[in-house]
């Protein structure tokens, strides 16, 4: 049955129509400024089609939440959820067909992007049982798939990039249709813009977002103009759920408002001049702690020198000048072997009790490098010395179940797992220490916990792209099992059942919802 939705009308007064089965394969782009309308098509479009498809909404600044008395959607609060938490309510989302908002408000830019990820790597590894039609709506898409590395940590625009990609390019197989709103295409990623079929382009002002715009549209530069003028809540539609021609349009009425609205004048209070000083100069309560840095001074920077240089440093200041010169902490002496080696072990003790929680395979490096380094502050260790890469290469060598370090064997294991992806280092080096101890060939959901998931589909891809690269061979055996070989190394392991069950499934038994 074909599914029209209504966005309002064009200027010659007909209906605006959206063909919302051909949306779900081909995807929606929105553009526009601050002020043009973008929450309002979005918010239009999510009322007209709450009867007839499950939603998913990413929000980062809780304007969707009213949604909720209306259509029924259910209010996710990022900030009270784990980041494997939010992964496993998505999983459930997906399962049971409820459409949520998912509020980000509350939380800084970097802690967005991480349980956005989550949450859209929940939704994406769902079982295949699970794969219903489903509309994502990301809106401020160019804060989670950024053209430019900003202010965040490489790993987080790296997972949440993945995820907007994951969600725009292969999400349509798994019924995952995304509608992505920006401000700026020129922030926002080529690769995920790009996956769009269909666009709504509101009114913008910068010459590389019109020329942009225009772009897509299949428009000629000189045409880019016209998106100066465009007027609050009309847009210009062009794909094959929209129109075949640039057309433009109006978006109708909704139904719900944001929590925030469009600010309105409002005369400020008429305050007598002595009162309001009061108002302002009087101490209502204790005033918060300042910290002024102190600029270094010529002789600090010269003595900081000769130290990097490795030259004596200078006499000791005179009491006079000592008031201007900050104090220099003394230079970290040099480790014995016997105390590296101490220290190692103490690093191996402290990783073991941080992957002893049962929701470590699930948390994100970041996270799990704050624990490690928490731990051994409260160990008296100088955690600090472990590097984020170095802690990643020991993570994935732990998740394995490896032994000792001295082993020629295990050595070789990890000089090979050392040159392949990041993301598949942990699957392979799992596989090579069940092949080094003659092991049962582990589960999808062993596969799934060393990557991070709870999902065995997702234990099943990544097995299916390693062997597809040459990095694995499976063999089947009698009664469904199977081995995995290893051809780099020359081992393989013992006949395992891929559906064994263990405490990855039991952990993810539960409610819907912890918070909603």
């Amino acid at each position: 049955m074909k599914v029209g939705i209504d966005m309002g009308a064009t200027n010659a007064g007909s209906a605006a129509t959206l063909d919302l089965e051909e949306l779900l394969a081909t995807r929606l782009l929105v553009q526009g400024n601050s002020g043009s309308g973008k929450s309002h098509l979005l918010r239009r479009l999510i009322e007209q089609s709450a009867q007839w498809v499950q939603q998913a909404v990413i929000d980062p600044e809780g304007d969707f939440v009213t949604l909720a008395e209306r259509f029924g959607h259910v209010v996710v609060e990022a900030d009270a959820h784990s980041e494997a938490a939010l992964q496993s309510v998505a999983a459930r989302v997906r399962q049971h067909r409820v459409s949520v908002v998912l509020n980000l408000e509350g939380l800084d830019a970097e802690m967005q992007m991480r349980h956005a990820a989550a949450f859209l790597g929940g939704l994406f590894d769902a079982d295949r049982d699970f794969w219903y039609p489903m509309l994502v709506v990301v809106d401020e898409a160019q804060l989670f798939a950024p053209s430019a590395a900003g202010e965040v940590s490489d790993e987080a625009r790296k997972v949440s990039l993945g995820a907007m990609t994951n969600l725009m390019c292969r999400g349509r197989k798994r019924g995952l249709a995304g509608v992505i709103a920006t401000q700026r295409l020129a922030k926002l990623a080529k690769n995920v813009a790009a996956e769009a079929s269909n666009f709504l382009m509101g009114r913008t002002f910068l010459d590389i977002d019109m020329a942009r715009a225009a772009d897509l549209l299949g428009m000629e530069r000189r045409q880019a103009e016209m998106f100066r003028d465009l007027e609050r809540g009309h847009f210009i539609a062009l794909g094959p759920a929209l129109s075949r021609r640039p057309l433009p349009l109006r978006i109708g009425a909704v139904e719900t408002q944001g929590r925030t609205g469009s600010p309105t004048l409002m005369p400020p209070p008429a305050t007598p001049v002595e009162d309001a000083r009061d108002l302002i100069f009087t101490t209502t309560g204790p005033e918060p702690p300042r910290y002024v840095r102190r600029p270094s001074t010529s002789a600090s920077a010269d003595l900081m020198a000769q130290l990097a240089r490795g030259r004596p440093a200078a006499p000791p200041p005179s009491p006079d000048d000592e008031a201007e010169q900050p104090a220099l902490l003394p230079l970290e002496p040099e480790e014995t072997p016997e105390q590296a080696a101490e220290r190692e072990a103490r690093y191996d003790e402290v990783l073991a009790e941080v992957l002893a929680d049962p929701e470590a395979p699930y948390r994100s490096l970041a996270v799990l490098y704050q624990d490690f380094l928490v731990r051994c502050r409260g160990r008296g260790v100088d955690g600090d010395r472990l590097a984020l890469p170095a802690f990643r290469r020991r993570l994935a060598t732990a998740r394995a179940g490896a032994g000792s370090g001295d082993d020629p064997a295990w050595q070789r294991a990890t000089e090979v797992a050392a040159t392949l992806a990041e993301d598949i280092q942990p699957v392979f080096l799992l596989l090579a220490r069940a092949a080094l101890d003659h092991a049962p060939c582990p589960s999808d959901a062993d596969v799934a916990r060393a990557c991070g998931s709870r999902s065995k589909g997702r234990g099943r891809r990544l097995l299916t792209y390693m062997e597809q690269r040459g990095f694995i061979a499976s063999r089947s055996g009698l009664g469904n099992t199977r081995a995995i070989a290893l051809p780099a190394l020359g081992w393989e392991t013992a006949l395992g059942d891929p559906n064994a069950d263990d405490a990855a499934d039991a952990s993810d038994e539960g409610g819907l919802f912890a918070a909603g």
